[in-house]
């Protein structure tokens, strides 16, 4: 970066700080991860330079036969991976792609239905303080208060009651197996159309380690970063009957010219992850997940459903004697970052809450495993019971420090 670094050395420091701060700290947030250098490569390219509204071979702008070949290339490799009929890589990021979906199908004030932010789900899934929840009749659903896992009796009798035009499933803290099938029955009783959020699980999807919603969900829509391991941007995959009306409520129903450096990256990411390579990095994914949710739990950590299928854990702090947030903010403190969590009836507010999530799509990409679970635990629990010790805590951040010495981040160079 050695341009940036002669036109502004004071965004050039807060890079380098925040490349420093990655390598150094065992990441554990379950929506980050490391993009390779080849992804952040394209993301810093020409491309970025280029207006394309419109799509390949109809656009409102010359000069476009480059960039029509990097869309169609990342579109036909992202059908591939996931055997999707029709895709949309134009979304700058997640919640565009689901409000697309929302524009596309639904009028203001018509019924939709989606799991309830406190239960799991996310703000865009019709939650009230979202935009989601204030131009549609959003009804939501939760969990089962005995395991806190999707209770399809109540899907199914507000869905009856409601008739809601279009049901979301997926999650954004949720350790289970999302039941497509279940939803899909319950989205044909009432005449539904059924969108999945593979935002968080996409690279589990792709690798085949978590069952796949094409074919069963009418829509479905994802961010390309998280466990996809791509640029932040976001997609929509559906059946070809609705394409049209997906592409059309994307451009020009939200969004202007596509960001064409992200396709590019997309287009990268995709080639990723068709590698075998990826499919072992996906599965060790939740493999790490599940020795770490039951080395939490051999020394005393609560964990919402007993554990995990997939790449994240939603720890109840309660028995620990301590909330969500003082317990993220001391694990910081000792190196380890991971970010304060509502659990389902959670009796805290918000911003107190009484959980953490943890995700270990990062620490994975690292090439970190079992063993580093088990000592990951140990420190995790050090700091629980030990969260205002200052030495300690230094103490594990130093040791922390050399553990990540020891399994260099994909895409940076210190």
């Amino acid at each position: 970066m050695s341009a940036l670094n002669d036109i502004d050395r004071e965004v050039f420091e807060l890079v380098k700080a925040e490349e420093k701060r990655q390598h150094e700290n065992l990441r554990l947030i379950a929506s980050e991860n490391y993009a390779s250098a080849a992804v952040m490569e394209a993301t810093g390219s020409v491309l970025t330079n280029k207006y394309s509204e419109g799509y390949p071979r109809k656009r409102y702008y010359q000069g476009q036969e480059i960039i029509d070949r990097v869309e169609e290339l990342a579109c036909a490799r992202i059908a591939k991976l996931f055997g999707a009929e029709h895709v949309n890589v134009q979304p700058y990021s997640g919640s565009p792609a689901n409000l697309a979906v929302y524009f596309a199908f639904v009028k203001p004030g018509e019924p939709i239905m989606g799991m309830g932010l406190p239960a799991g789900g996310h703000l865009t899934h019709g939650w009230n303080v979202s935009i989601t929840g204030k131009y549609y009749k959003s009804v939501a659903y939760g969990v089962s208060k005995g395991d806190h896992r999707i209770d399809f009796d109540e899907v199914r009798t507000l869905a009856r009651e409601h008739r809601p035009k279009l049901i979301f499933c997926g999650a954004t803290a949720y350790p289970r197996t999302i039941d497509f099938g279940a939803f899909r029955a319950v989205a044909d009783e009432v005449g539904a159309l059924l969108v999945a959020d593979m935002a968080h699980i996409a690279g589990l999807v792709a690798a085949g380690v978590h069952p796949t919603p094409v074919g069963i969900a009418d829509i479905i829509t994802s961010t390309t970063h998280k466990t996809l391991r791509g640029p932040r941007g976001g997609m929509i995959l559906c059946k070809s009957e609705h394409g049209k009306a997906i592409d059309r409520a994307v451009f020009p129903g939200l969004q202007g010219g596509p960001h064409n450096h992200t396709t590019a990256a997309i287009a990268v990411a995709a080639k990723e992850a068709s590698t075998p390579e990826f499919k072992r990095y996906a599965a060790q994914i939740v493999e790490n997940a599940k020795a770490l949710g039951a080395a939490l739990m051999e020394r005393g950590f609560l964990l919402i459903t007993g554990g995990t299928d997939n790449h994240l854990l939603l720890v109840d702090m309660t028995p620990k004697g301590i909330g969500g947030k003082p317990y993220a903010q001391a694990l910081e403190r000792a190196g380890i970052v991971c970010n304060y969590n509502s659990i389902p009836f959670d009796p805290r507010k918000p911003f107190d809450p009484s959980g953490v999530r943890l995700g270990t799509p990062a620490v994975t990409s690292r090439g970190m495993g079992v063993a580093e679970m088990q000592q990951l635990a140990d420190w995790m629990d050090q700091v629980a019971q030990h969260s205002q010790d200052d030495a300690l805590l230094a103490r594990i951040r130093a040791e922390v420090h050399e553990l990540c010495n020891g399994f260099p981040a994909p895409g940076i160079r210190l």
